[in-house]
């Protein structure tokens, strides 16, 4: 069962967040060889989303980094969004490992 962690990301602004796999047990989950993706939209039903860019940075403790830029994050509404993070192994085996809700903040200065 995926872990729910909810994000809140200013308008207009870099966003990024660092995520760590872990086994059920707590340990760090090797994900060496694997792929990951993510997307927001605005309900479960939506057909239009925003990907986010899902790297893994240490693949052998279990850490991704999800980003957008500053021009993909103005051109979202402000208002709340859903997400997932799911992962990809060497076998092709998705697993969603993260999802949540995403606070969009409204900015002022453009």
């Amino acid at each position: 069962m995926a872990q729910i962690s909810n994000l809140v990301i200013d308008q207009g602004a870099d966003f990024s967040v660092e995520i760590q796999y872990k086994n059920d047990d707590g340990t760090v989950k090797d994900i060496t060889g694997y792929t990951a993706r993510s997307q927001m939209r605005r309900s479960y039903y939506s057909t239009s989303n925003t990907a986010f860019t899902a790297a893994i940075t240490n693949a052998s403790i279990g850490q991704l980094e999800l980003s957008l830029t500053s021009n993909q994050t103005n051109s979202l509404k402000s208002g709340r969004y859903v997400y997932d993070v799911e992962v990809v192994d060497t076998s092709s085996k998705v697993t969603r490992i993260l999802e949540g809700i995403v606070t969009v903040m409204p900015g002022v200065t453009k």
